[in-house]
């Protein structure tokens, strides 16, 4: 079967897992990352596998030139899957300081206003066809705050709202919107995390999971279990016991801080 598939962040970890699946004969996909070498790694490998490759060297967080990439893919292969990967993270310094606001504001642009450039070329096109799906990758860090990671958990919740609000909005027009609430995955990104990291998956196992729960069109893809239900009961228990096994898991510190990397 024909498809045409746009992935952001596909250059690594979960967004090149992702391309890697997908990749098949008659299959489009549209592959955006900033990485030329990585991106192009990941291009060999779904054209070995029969897929056409179109290649977007491209920063997110530059609206112009993301929405013309966009528009002039989709106008080619109009788009019936659009996979919003790409995201960074932050965190506290290792002595408890405060996260800089130039990096928030930065964390902000790539994780929330990066949505927003990647989603808005696409939705007049999807709502005239009546047809298409959009998956925003969240965080299971959007069911609870964690200390260790203000700017990056608030960002994640942020993306999690937007695409239940989305999937509201657009579901009567034939477009289904799909959360992506991942726990560990193994990537640059999550090396950077600054504490316990339980139940991590391998890219390829969290691809497999994600693409099982687009087919399916799950609302909410959040896993691995049983740390998706620890987050969830974490959300709905009173805040002083919620901190408590925070502080219990090592989420209240951080480890020296590194240099982030960005999941394109």
């Amino acid at each position: 079967m024909s498809r045409s598939i746009l992935i952001t962040g596909a250059s690594n970890g979960i967004g090149a897992a992702l391309a890697q699946y997908y990749a098949a004969p008659h299959v489009k996909l549209g592959l955006i990352a900033r990485n030329a070498e990585r991106l192009q790694s990941v291009a060999k490998a779904c054209e070995q596998k029969g897929a056409q490759v179109s290649l977007g060297l491209l920063d997110i967080t530059d609206k112009a030139q993301l929405q013309r990439w966009i528009q002039a893919f989709n106008a080619r292969f109009p788009i019936d899957l659009l996979i919003a990967n790409a995201g960074i993270s932050n965190q506290i310094g290792f002595q408890g300081e405060t996260e800089r606001l130039q990096d928030i504001e930065q964390l902000f642009a790539v994780n929330v206003h990066g949505v927003f450039h990647t989603i808005h070329p696409l939705l007049d096109h999807m709502r005239q066809r009546h047809s298409g799906q959009i998956a925003l990758i969240s965080s299971l860090a959007a069911y609870r705050g964690m200390p260790v990671t203000p700017a990056y958990s608030a960002s994640k919740a942020a993306i999690k709202a937007y695409g239940e609000a989305l999937r509201g909005y657009l579901k009567p027009e034939g477009i289904k919107v799909n959360i992506v609430c991942p726990g560990f995955v193994k990537s640059e990104m999550s090396d950077q995390f600054p504490g316990q990291r339980p139940f991590m998956l391998s890219p390829e196992k969290a691809a497999q999971i994600i693409a099982k729960g687009l087919a399916n069109d799950r609302a909410i893809i959040a896993f691995p279990f049983p740390l998706n239900w620890g987050m969830w009961f974490l959300a709905w228990l009173p805040f002083p016991v919620a901190s408590f096994f925070m502080g219990l898991s090592g989420y209240n510190r951080a480890r020296p801080p590194q240099l982030d990397h960005h999941n394109d």
